[in-house]
């Protein structure tokens, strides 16, 4: 057992500045996270986790692949095996995921939730196990309490057109203070190239009343949806593609191809494109019309590894970096919206490191004085949110950009424990403030840094999104 703490008051600073910047500035604001998969069902139910297991491995693909390149059976991975078997599993990888974030983010959310400052390895996994499994009956260890826990002020989940929202409706009339929110994902009805397209169809119609028979009909079910989703509280939508689709097209190309799909009958790469150029356009004007935010999730490389994809579907860690070309897409995409002036506020994820400058410089080309910080450069995310890729985002943005407009961080998790993560955020923003300060390459101005901080940190996102 380590007998000196690990987790310690100054973890990641490195200086009186830099602890300074995140005790007065960054660690007390709220948290808005604007982007993540949590269940909204959990949340309105309310959820009391059995055990560990249940609300900290199950779903989490981050862990996974580190347990499975260790030599873990999938038993005790996404298998039969007991949550405990699960949970002894993951301890025994820890020891061994030194400079991975997960070492770090393992034991920040051990430290922040339940108090637990020893580390975590397969000496320590009974007593760790035995230890939260009881606190997570005490009552502000239910779902909820989890997030009240870490101040979250507002957090934002991703739904599909076809999904009622109950979950929401029934928290957006209880008593829960943080405000729970969606956003729309209609990835399923872009993709026409991808399996089940039409099946999907079928059922975006029935929620939405309309017999999708033409592309004039999908675009009348997708703004209908829309419509549900604004009116209960929607303000963002959220987009998950290898790279933007700006192919040139004509009204009747897209209306055959669509025609087409529809009958079963194959289609070409280049009509896909072509299609889903169209209805990229056609949801980026109308996000404007509704004042919506809209975010794109650009560069992952998915379901790499077939057969273990037949075993365990999608979403399970078989994505990896993509190597796309982005920047003439991306480039024509919003200059096509641009043109109209119905470009409507946007956030631009890398997954690419190679290309942050790519990005960094491309949401300056955007910027027309009519908002702050309108066309962002989103956080780092999936494979980028650690220190290293944290670091690179924030540099790219500093040098081709507005640091000081940036919105800040989001989870994009589908665990309750994830919240740390802001934290980790923050010391990292703070410690390279603070190294510049120290180094002269700032100005000591405590107040005028500080405020910077502050920004990033909650006041710039609560600006931008107006939740």
């Amino acid at each position: 057992m380590s007998k000196e703490k690990f987790i310690k008051d100054n973890f990641l600073l490195d200086n009186k500045y830099a602890e300074e910047l995140y005790t007065k500035y960054a660690s007390k604001q709220p948290i808005i996270d604007y982007h993540c998969h949590l269940s909204p069902k959990e949340i309105a139910e309310d959820r009391v986790y059995e055990n560990i297991t249940q609300v900290w491995i199950a779903g989490d693909h981050y862990k996974w692949r580190a347990m499975r390149t260790l030599g873990v059976d999938e038993k005790f991975i996404t298998g039969d095996a007991s949550d405990k078997e699960k949970f002894l599993a993951w301890a025994k990888t820890v020891p061994h995921t030194l400079r991975n974030p997960l070492y770090h983010w393992t034991h920040l959310e051990l430290k922040r939730y339940f108090g637990i400052d020893e580390l975590l390895n397969e000496d320590s996994a009974e007593r760790i196990y035995k230890d939260v499994n009881k606190q997570l009956q005490l009552p502000e260890n239910s779902c909820r309490g989890l997030l009240k826990q870490m101040n979250v002020e507002t957090l934002c989940t991703t739904e599909d057109p076809i999904d009622t929202l109950k979950y929401h409706q029934e928290l957006a009339e209880s008593d829960f203070e943080i405000k729970v929110s969606t956003a729309f994902r209609p990835d399923k009805s872009i993709l026409i190239d991808s399996g089940g397209y039409n099946d999907y169809l079928d059922k975006l119609g029935e929620v939405a009343e309309i017999s999708i028979d033409s592309y004039e009909d999908l675009r009348n079910a997708l703004r209908k949806r829309i419509e549900y989703f604004d009116e209960n509280g929607c303000k963002l939508c959220d987009h998950g593609l290898n790279f933007i689709s700006s192919e040139s097209f004509t009204e009747n190309e897209v209306n055959q191809i669509f025609s087409k799909r529809r009958k079963g009958e194959d289609i070409s790469k280049l009509e896909a494109e072509k299609f889903k150029s169209a209805i990229l356009l056609f949801l980026g004007e109308t996000y404007h019309e509704f004042g919506w935010v809209q975010q794109f999730h650009l560069g992952a490389l998915r379901n790499n590894n077939k057969r273990m994809l037949g075993k365990l579907g999608p979403d399970t860690g078989w994505d990896s970096i993509g190597d796309y070309k982005q920047a003439e897409n991306l480039s024509k995409f919003l200059d096509a919206l641009d043109g109209k002036d119905k470009l409507t506020k946007t956030i631009l994820y890398n997954l690419n490191p190679s290309d942050n400058e790519v990005f960094a410089t491309m949401i300056g080309n955007f910027n027309d004085g009519s908002i702050k910080g309108k066309v962002q450069l989103g956080s780092g995310w999936w494979f980028l949110d650690q220190k290293d890729g944290i670091i690179k985002q924030i540099n790219a943005l500093s040098n081709m950009g507005m640091l000081s407009c940036f919105i800040g961080m989001l989870t994009d998790s589908r665990s309750f424990l994830s919240y740390p993560r802001h934290e980790y955020f923050r010391r990292v923003i703070c410690n390279l403030f603070g190294q510049e300060m120290a180094s002269g390459e700032l100005p000591n101005d405590m107040e005028l840094v500080g405020k910077t901080v502050a920004d990033i940190s909650y006041h710039n996102a609560n600006e931008y999104f107006g939740f």
